[in-house]
C-alpha cells in the first residue's frame, strides 16, 4: 500500500487544494479518471456558454428586423460551431493535467477509484492511502426509470454539447436549467424543440413571477408540453417517439434525438464512500460540517458531491476554505455562503441571489417586495427587451436587501451589484444612492430598489 499526505478525488476545484498542498510540500495523489477540469471545464458550464453565445448571435440575426436591419443566414456550419468549443476545452484540459504531472510533489492517477475501506482508495489494483482524503469528484446526470428507455437510444448533457450533428427535431425531458440552456441552444440554431416538463412552470427553483414569465417565453419559441408524465419511450427506424399524459389527455411525440435532462446526482455511489465510515443524507451528497469536513477526521469534501450548491463558483469559494482549514488546522474557517449568485444562460436570461418571494413567506420573513420592467428604462426600451422586468426584496425595518431575482438581456451580468451589496451585508440605499450611467441597462436594477416602499 502507498501512502501520501494527501489525496484528492477528482480534477476540478479540488486541484485548489492540491497545488498549495504541493507547494507546501505535502505528497499528494490525484485520482481522476477523465479529462481535467472538472465538470465545469468539459461538459459544463464552458463548453455550453460557448455553443450557446452562437445561438445568442443567431438571434441577434434574427431579431434584426426590430431595428430596421434585414438580414438573412445562409448556413449553419454545425462542425466548426463544436470545433470551435471543443478546440479550446480539450487543450486547457490537457495542460491542467500536464501541470499536474510535472509537479515534483503530485502523481497523477488517471483511473477510476473506489474506496475499499477507512481511508483506503483502490485504483488499478493498487491501494493509497493518506492520513487528510478530499472527496470532490461531482455528479453526473440522472435518468429516471421510463418503459422502454433501456431499448431507446437518448443522450444526456454529457452527450448533448459534442453531437456530430445537427438535430432536426429534439425532444427535451425536463425544466430546470439544463433543459433551458440546451432548448435555447439547439433551438436558435434551427431544431425543432419540444419540452416535455412534469411541471406547469420551468425553472421551478426561481422566484415564482420570474419562473411564470419565463414559462410564457419558452412558450412562443418551442413546442411546450407542460404537467406531463412521461408513460413510455420507443425507437423505430430512427424515430423516437414519446408518450405522455397530460390532464389534457394522452398524446405521442415524435423526433430524431431525445435528451434527458432530469437532474443529478452524486458520484458517492461509483467511489463506494459508505465504506469510509463517511455520513451520506438522504440524496446520497456528502455530509460535512461547516467546515467541510466530514464526520471521518481528516476526510474533507467540496463541490457538486457536498449538494449545497452545484455551481461552479461555489466550488470554487470552497476550495479557498478548505485549503485553509486543511493546512492552517489551528485556525479554521467556516465557510460563508452568504449572498451566493446564479445564473440560467438561456433566452432570456435568468439571475437570481438570495431568497425568493416564496421562500421568503415560507420562512415568515418580514419582507416588501418591488418589480421594474426592462422597456421602461432608457436602454431597456432600445433593445426592445419586452419581457425582462428585475425584482426585489428588502426587509421593511432594517432595509437589508433579501433577494434580487432578473429575467432579460444580461441577467447573469445585472445580477453581479446586487449580489456585491448582499454579500457585504449593505442596505438598500447603497444601491439607491449609488450614480448609475445613464441611459445604461443597469438603472433597471436600481429602480427596482428605488420602487421598494421603505
Amino acid at each position: 500500500m502507498r501512502k501520501f499526505d494527501l489525496i484528492v478525488i477528482g480534477s476540478g476545484s479540488g486541484l485548489e487544494i492540491s497545488a498549495d498542498a504541493s507547494d507546501a510540500g505535502w505528497s499528494v495523489a490525484v485520482v481522476e479518471e477523465g479529462p481535467f477540469g472538472g465538470t465545469c471545464l468539459n461538459r459544463g458550464c464552458i463548453p455550453s456558454k460557448m455553443l450557446i453565445h452562437c445561438a445568442d448571435v443567431m438571434q441577434t440575426v434574427q431579431n434584426a428586423a426590430s431595428f430596421g436591419i434585414h438580414a438573412k443566414v445562409e448556413r449553419i456550419d454545425w462542425p466548426f460551431i463544436v470545433h470551435r468549443a471543443f478546440e479550446e476545452v480539450d487543450a486547457e484540459a490537457a495542460m491542467i493535467e500536464r501541470g499536474n504531472r510535472q509537479s515534483p510533489n503530485i502523481e497523477v492517477f488517471k483511473s477510476r477509484g473506489r474506496f475499499t475501506g477507512p481511508k483506503t482508495i483502490e485504483v488499478d489494483g493498487e491501494q493509497l492511502t493518506a492520513d487528510t482524503i478530499l472527496i470532490a469528484a461531482g455528479t453526473r446526470p440522472w435518468v429516471p426509470e421510463i418503459p422502454g428507455l433501456d431499448r431507446t437510444p437518448y443522450i444526456t448533457s454529457d452527450q448533448a454539447l459534442r453531437l456530430p450533428e445537427q438535430p432536426r427535431r429534439l425532444t427535451v425531458v425536463g425544466g430546470g436549467y439544463i433543459a433551458a440552456e440546451l432548448a435555447h441552444f439547439f433551438g436558435a440554431l434551427g431544431t425543432e424543440v419540444t419540452i416535455i416538463h412534469r411541471r406547469s412552470l420551468m425553472l421551478r427553483e426561481e422566484d415564482e413571477e420570474v419562473s411564470r414569465r419565463f414559462t410564457e417565453v419558452y412558450q412562443r419559441r418551442f413546442n411546450m408540453v407542460l404537467e406531463a408524465q412521461v408513460s413510455g419511450v420507443s425507437s423505430k427506424d430512427g424515430e423516437i417517439t414519446v408518450e405522455v399524459t397530460t390532464p389534457a389527455g394522452s398524446k405521442s411525440i415524435t423526433s430524431d434525438t431525445l435528451l434527458m435532462a432530469t437532474g443529478r446526482v452524486p458520484n458517492t455511489d461509483i467511489l463506494e464512500v459508505s465504506k469510509t465510515g463517511v455520513e451520506l443524507d438522504q440524496r446520497d451528497y456528502v455530509k460535512t460540517d461547516e467546515y467541510l469536513q466530514t464526520n471521518v477526521p481528516g476526510i474533507w469534501a467540496l463541490g457538486d458531491i457536498v449538494g449545497r450548491y452545484l455551481l461552479k463558483h461555489s466550488a470554487n469559494l470552497e476550495a479557498a476554505y478548505v485549503t485553509n482549514n486543511i493546512l492552517d488546522p489551528a485556525n479554521q474557517v467556516a465557510v460563508d455562503y452568504h449572498a451566493m449568485p446564479r445564473a440560467v444562460f438561456a433566452s432570456p436570461q435568468v439571475a437570481s441571489v438570495g431568497l425568493t418571494q416564496q421562500e421568503a413567506e415560507g420562512r415568515g420573513a418580514a419582507y416588501v417586495a418591488a418589480t421594474y420592467d426592462y422597456s421602461d428604462t432608457a436602454y431597456g426600451a432600445s433593445i426592445e427587451d419586452k419581457d425582462g422586468f428585475v425584482k426585489v426584496l428588502a426587509d421593511p425595518e432594517s432595509g437589508e436587501i433579501l433577494g434580487c431575482h432578473i429575467i432579460g438581456s444580461d441577467a447573469a451580468t445585472l445580477i453581479q451589484e446586487a449580489a456585491n451589496a448582499m454579500r457585504l451585508r449593505l442596505a438598500v440605499d447603497a444601491i439607491t444612492q449609488s450614480i448609475y450611467v445613464h441611459p445604461a441597462l443597469p438603472e433597471v436594477v436600481q429602480r427596482a430598489f428605488g420602487q421598494l416602499p421603505i
